[in-house]
């Protein structure tokens, strides 16, 4: 298996683009990364497209080629597209087999992309398209919805581990000073504990400022081989693990409600595939779908002590300048969550840390960063780490 680096990359804005299609986005996407990178068409070998549900959001499926058509790779080039789905681990699952593609020798120059556009439908038929992540029949025909299945997680948390309201909200708080440092983000608004506390309940213990965003948006990065990837970019960054892992769909069969093992597992294979620690990883973009998903995210991958992810949050060691920066993008609670586009954004935002072009939300002096991207309740879970080292 060969090294792989990333060599170009590009996000559009994240937000409620009513004036804008998903071949738009994609495309703007697409043209930037490649751009970034300075290949040509003729270079491209693969194209991989992470979309959870562009049947029902756009009443379009066949994304693959619709991407490839719009970006110019398929008439003439005939690049081959494939789709990814994975719920909202979708864009992290395109990135993960873009990156075998690579690694196995296939393929030389690949695309791992990700779009949803999400807005041009109603809530409730957002709602139900976002439910099909769960399980339909025992879940969602039981009246079951993405708020309620975390709050039950939220719910259980707090009674085991003591975690508060207020250290769920210090989450968002977090997120959205991060997310205003962010040109992309769909909401830059400074908020504080009380605005979150005092925001219409969802489902009890979550409010709505628990709880991200409908997002239209697109993700794009190249891929190459490490050995030429100096070729393309003066600041290559190189991926060091990736790894996937599964449990259940249905939340009630789980082990432990407050636990995501895929996550836990993902991330052990990452650890011992980058041969690292959790001590070494600098930052890490995590799967923040709601407050709590973040505080048990970063239990599951070694920063907290499981039941500690609130007080650490709470004493602001996960604040950019902490012992352990989490989604300095804002996250999905701020930045926004087009669901195939979610896994994607998140090893943008990793590789321009890494290059040292984030701005005011750098975090100085990282060298190793790591995404965190979760399909449903926990049923999937993918793990990238990255290095500015080879």
């Amino acid at each position: 298996m060969r090294d792989v680096a990333i060599v170009g990359v590009k996000n559009t804005k994240f937000g409620e683009l009513w004036e804008r299609s998903l071949r738009d986005i994609v495309v703007e996407a697409g043209i930037g990364a490649i751009e970034d990178a300075g290949v040509s068409g003729k270079e491209i070998d693969a194209l991989y497209v992470g979309n959870m549900s562009g049947g029902r959001f756009i009443e379009q499926e066949h994304i693959g080629a619709l991407i490839a058509d719009y970006s110019g790779l398929s008439k003439n080039l005939h690049v081959p597209a494939t789709r990814v789905e994975a719920a909202c681990a979708s864009g992290g699952l395109a990135l993960r087999q873009a990156i075998m593609s690579v690694a196995s020798g296939y393929s030389e120059i690949v695309i791992a992309a990700g779009a949803e556009k999400m807005t041009d439908v109603g809530s409730e038929e957002a709602s139900s398209a976002l439910a099909a992540a769960a399980d339909r029949e025992w879940e969602g025909m039981a009246g079951a919805t993405f708020p309620g299945l975390y709050a039950m997680i939220a719910r259980l948390h707090m009674h085991r581990y003591g975690t508060t309201s207020e250290q769920l909200a210090e989450v968002a708080v977090k997120n959205h000073r991060n997310g205003s440092l962010n040109p992309i983000a769909q909401y830059k608004n400074i908020i504080t504990v009380d605005n979150v506390l005092n925001s219409t309940m969802v489902a009890d213990p979550l409010h709505i400022f628990d709880c991200s965003p409908i997002t239209d948006g697109a993700s794009a990065l190249v891929l190459a081989p490490a050995d030429v990837a100096h070729k393309y970019t003066d600041t290559p960054i190189y991926i060091k693990a990736t790894s996937q892992a599964s449990d259940t769909i249905a939340l009630h069969d789980r082990r432990d409600l407050t636990t995501l093992d895929a996550t836990v597992i993902a991330g052990q294979r990452a650890y011992s595939m980058a041969k690292l620690r959790p001590e070494d990883i600098d930052l890490v973009e995590v799967h923040d779908c709601f407050t709590i998903a973040e505080i048990c995210a970063i239990e599951d991958l070694g920063f907290a002590e499981k039941g500690k992810g609130g007080i650490v949050t709470e004493n602001g060691e996960t604040a950019i300048g902490g012992r352990i920066p989490v989604n300095t993008s804002g996250g999905l609670k701020a930045c926004g969550h087009p669901v195939g586009a979610t896994g994607i954004k998140q090893a943008v935002e990793i590789v321009t840390q890494l290059r040292g072009e984030a701005g005011k939300r750098q975090v100085e002096g990282a060298e190793y960063g790591m995404t965190h991207n979760v399909g449903g309740s926990g049923a999937t879970a993918v793990v990238h780490i990255f290095s500015r080292e080879r």
